[in-house]
């Protein structure tokens, strides 16, 4: 499983949606189902955006979980 830290990212930076938005370009659904977590697939643009954004790396963006039962 793949989890998102665009929620932590934003709270470390003290931006909105909206703000995100605005600086990256990206699309309102893009962003808020990576904030929300919901994401199935992913644009490899809206990570780059992203991480150029908050200048991180995308394993600051993305954390991998191993799923236990495997």
């Amino acid at each position: 499983m793949l989890k998102c830290n665009l929620s932590t990212l934003m709270g470390k930076e003290r931006l909105t949606i909206a703000e995100v938005i605005r600086r990256t370009g990206l699309t309102r659904n893009a962003v808020t189902t990576l904030y929300d977590e919901r994401a199935k697939r992913i644009d490899l643009n809206t990570i780059a955006r992203l991480c150029e954004l908050f200048e991180c790396t995308v394993d600051d963006l993305f954390e991998y979980i191993p799923n236990a039962e495997r």
